[in-house]
């Protein structure tokens, strides 16, 4: 069983041969062994322009098939890969690809209006703009090599299409190389080349740095070794029985580690297609679903909200799902009754990670309903789980799959991961006598009304069953009588209206009365990143 991601793309090529590996409309279709060849091809290209074995190399870019080919085709010449978030701003990503000392950039070319190279200058033009202002490395160039990825013009091209062969460099200095070229750059390598670079890769060598959503302060660089990646996405394969007969839509995020962990490289270990979303939208992920009889489709939850309220649904063909998988810290039991209800999944479970352990907990085929609508699952990929503090308390994990460390951050690491090798989640649950994990809330969302503790997961849980929610977020805000009170942001489904009173009044007959938030606010949206998870400290500071 191959223990590296390199050695997991050749292994591919030869198990699954010309099955499709990557699909994507509009663009490539490659099967398994031309994904093998193109990948080479990049890492040909990337030792050619000086990449060096245990370089980094950052990824900004949407889902296509060039950020498969640059992940892979990085792991291929020996790099460790660093993804950015494709929302953050110029200062934002630049203090990521600085702080990761990244010795080359794959950056997507104007993209949804914006140009993420032109944006990068700026930021390393005016330093004072820069978020490296915090504790970490000074401020640095861009790296010195670029690669710009063609995302919305043009042809989707791949390593080989016609192309400007790049500019010699910029007003940062750094060397230009457009897509296109990369072939001709790779002329200079020989294939063994790269083979003898991809053999060279252990199975504890550092693949990836994911940095977390910084919701509560800046992020931080979660390492994770080529073993702890593979572990975890045939962890998730498992669970979900991926094969080589699936079609995985991919609309999470490929910088993110359910894209790119439980997407990628879940493919990648099992033979199931990648078929990419570029940007999600409910309509047009469901004729992807109709054209390309997609078999797996896993999202947050919001994803399928926007489905099942979308008004075309019953004129699309669905019937080719067999399975869904969600999570989030709360994932809303209404709704999963809804997807099992009135979409055509076989199986829908609920799994529950972070980015420094991505998956540690998954329901199973075959766990009744009301286990997978009320758990989050048992165990998985090696890990253990522990309540803190008894039956209800912080979430903890230890097992081999837990993260490295955090880059460059001895304490924030010895903050997250004890003595004992526990990772504390920040997150706040429970076990029930087989094991099964249900999560309450965050630590740090929990608030105190009147003396009493109010986790606001559990009213969430609430309103998603009040008819016309489609959304609801709540926070404590400060009360001078009770110290803290609820108050529910709520987003409500087309064609339905409500008001404050009627969510009260709902609320009351279903909380205790400490429960029950004293203030409503509707919505046309929430906040949230790109994993899904609602962002309630922008809403805390709107209230404050």
């Amino acid at each position: 069983m191959p223990v590296t991601i390199p050695a997991a793309v050749a292994s591919a090529a030869a198990a699954f041969g010309d099955a499709p590996a990557l699909v994507e409309p509009g663009g490539p279709r490659l099967s398994y062994r031309d994904l093998h060849e193109r990948v080479r091809t990049v890492a040909r290209a990337l030792i050619a322009e000086g990449v060096a074995p245990g370089d980094t190399v950052a990824i900004w870019s949407p889902n296509t098939h060039h950020w498969v080919l640059a992940a892979l085709g990085a792991h291929y010449a020996g790099a460790t890969i660093v993804p950015v978030n494709t929302r953050f701003t110029g200062p934002e990503a630049l203090d990521v690809i600085s702080r990761s000392r990244a010795r080359a950039l794959i950056v997507a070319g104007p993209f949804l209006g914006t140009d993420r190279l032109a944006a990068l200058r700026a930021a390393a033009a005016n330093p004072a703009d820069s978020l490296n202002a915090a504790p970490g490395p000074s401020p640095r160039p861009l790296p010195g090599l670029v690669i710009r990825v063609p995302v919305e013009a043009g042809p989707q091209a791949g390593a080989g299409d016609p192309g400007d062969p790049g500019d010699p460099g910029d007003p940062g200095g750094e060397r230009v190389v457009e897509w296109a070229a990369l072939d001709e750059r790779a002329a200079g390598v020989p294939p063994e080349a790269a083979d003898e670079r991809a053999a060279a890769v252990a199975a504890g060598h550092v693949s990836d740095i994911l940095f977390t959503s910084g919701t509560t302060g800046r992020s931080k660089g979660a390492m994770s070794a080529h073993r702890q990646a593979l572990a975890v996405a045939r962890a998730w394969a498992q669970c979900g029985r991926l094969t080589g007969a699936d079609r995985y839509l991919v609309v999470n995020p490929f910088f993110h580690s359910f894209g790119y962990k439980a997407g990628i490289l879940a493919c990648l270990v099992s033979g199931a297609a990648i078929v990419p979303q570029r940007v999600y939208d409910a309509e047009q992920a469901m004729r992807l679903v109709e054209s390309e009889r997609i078999t797996v489709f896993p999202g947050a939850p919001t994803i399928y909200q926007t489905i099942l309220d979308h008004p075309g649904r019953a004129s699309m063909d669905l019937s080719s799902l067999r399975l869904a998988v969600t999570g989030a810290a709360v994932v809303p039991v209404a709704l999963v009754e809804r997807m099992r209800r009135e979409l055509s999944f076989d199986t829908v479970l609920t799994a529950y990670g972070l980015t420094e352990a991505v998956v540690a907990t998954m329901c199973r085929p075959g766990d009744d309903p009301d286990t997978v609508a009320h758990t989050s699952g048992r165990a998985t990929a090696g890990f253990e789980v522990r309540i803190a503090g008894g039956d209800a308390g912080e979430i903890l994990l230890r097992g081999p799959n837990t993260m490295l460390g955090y880059l460059d951050d001895p304490e924030a690491t010895r903050a997250a991961v004890d003595g004992d090798g526990w990772l504390h989640t920040g997150d706040v649950g429970h076990l029930d006598a087989r094991g099964y994990l249900t999560i309450t809330d965050r630590l740090k969302d929990m608030y105190i009304c009147g003396g009493f503790n109010v986790y606001p997961a559990e009213v969430e849980q609430a309103l998603a069953r009040l008819d016309g929610v489609a959304d609801s977020a709540v926070i404590g805000v400060p009360d001078a009588r009770l110290g803290e009170v609820g108050k529910a942001y709520l987003v409500l489904r087309p064609g339905h209206a409500l008001a404050a009173g009627d969510v009260l009044a709902f609320c009351k007959e279903r909380l205790a009365n400490y429960k029950v938030p004293r203030l409503v606010e509707f919505r046309d949206a929430l906040p949230r990143n790109p994993s899904g998870k609602v962002l309630k400290r922008l809403l805390r500071e709107e209230s404050s």
